[in-house]
């Protein structure tokens, strides 16, 4: 008890001074949450067959999402445009498993979800609870593969990045410039202090 005293103490300490500093993050950066809407696909076990096979059905949900999300402005308008092919989603992973010659059943569902930091080519998305689209395949005890299918990045993290493209799907959607920064220059000192903080409050207040 009294270390976890010690522990809130220290932590409200860090960001008072953070916040007098000018560190921490008061522009708005939190809504990184409230934008994007991210992938999360189970494979069905850790063998090198489920998991060749968890890609096959990630590259045909990008397919199938992908012109979903195209037009949308806002992280509301990606989860409609999501929700009403759900069972286009559901159906075409089910039949990737099923040409691949397994018999094992799809899940698709859309949750929030609490997702470690999670570093992309050319971006880093701090831990914190995110909307998502979740797949879980099989048994879903196998590694998972996340990305950002809102602004549409998937493309990106399973191939080459494009900072600058990427930048421009951010700041289409409602994030400023300056919270692009927080998520893309984690190497520059003053925003690896703010992500980190921002990362804090998304993992106390389950944010």
């Amino acid at each position: 008890m009294a270390y976890s005293k010690k522990l809130l103490i220290c932590t409200l300490i860090i960001l008072a001074l953070a916040m007098f500093s000018g560190l921490f993050p008061v522009h708005g950066e939190s809504e990184i949450y409230d934008t994007v809407v991210r992938l999360h696909v189970l494979a069905n076990s850790d063998s090198e067959e489920d998991q060749a096979l968890k890609l096959k059905v990630r590259d045909e949900i990008i397919k199938v999402v992908s012109p979903a999300v195209e037009n949308c402005s806002s992280q509301d308008e990606a989860i409609a445009s999501i929700n009403a092919i759900m069972g286009d989603i559901q159906s075409r992973a089910e039949q990737v498993v099923k040409n691949e010659g397994y018999d094992y059943g799809v899940s698709v569902e859309m949750d929030r979800e609490h997702y470690p930091t999670r570093t992309y080519d050319s971006c880093a998305f701090p831990e914190g609870e995110y909307v998502s689209l979740k797949v879980c395949i099989g048994d879903a005890e196998g590694k998972n593969w996340w990305c950002c299918l809102f602004p549409p990045l998937c493309l990106s993290a399973a191939s080459a990045g494009d900072a600058e493209s990427n930048e421009e799907a951010f700041i289409s959607v409602g994030l400023s410039s300056d919270q692009y920064k927080i998520i893309t220059e984690t190497d520059n000192p003053k925003y690896k202090i703010r992500f980190k903080i921002l990362e804090t409050f998304g993992s106390l207040f389950g944010k």
